[in-house]
């Protein structure tokens, strides 16, 4: 299973902060314990749930790559405007650093789909 808390309720945008809501996080992994769980997301309170992961993925890209990236797409407005775009390169700069000191493996983005799925799984069943 796979759950993207960018998308549905897992989210709350009330604060200062986008955090996670750790009501609704807690239950997910309660009711996924020991079936493999892929969680996407990134918001200030996630270091919270770490211990419950087997694993901390960080996947990453040269900014130019995410400049491009989020250009081309169609799916996600955010990045559209260059204040947005800004705020991209602002938040990598800061925040990053942090996200690969906490991970447990960083993988490539630029790699092919398939390459960075079969990555993920490889790490999720050795984990």
């Amino acid at each position: 299973r796979v759950v993207d808390t960018d998308y549905g309720d897992w989210v709350d945008e009330s604060g200062a902060e986008r955090l996670w809501r750790e009501d609704r996080i807690a239950a997910l992994l309660d009711e996924q314990a020991g079936d493999t769980l892929f969680v996407a997301g990134c918001v200030a309170n996630q270091g919270r749930f770490y211990p419950r992961f087997d694993a901390i993925v960080l996947l990453s890209a040269p900014v130019e790559v995410i400049l491009e990236r989020v250009a081309s797409r169609e799916s996600n407005p955010f990045g559209a405007s260059a204040e947005e775009r800004e705020r991209i390169v602002s938040d990598l700069e800061e925040f990053e650093p942090a996200l690969r000191a906490g991970a447990t493996a960083e993988l490539d983005a630029r790699a092919p789909l398939g390459e960075v799925a079969d990555q993920l799984e490889r790490i999720a069943a050795t984990a």
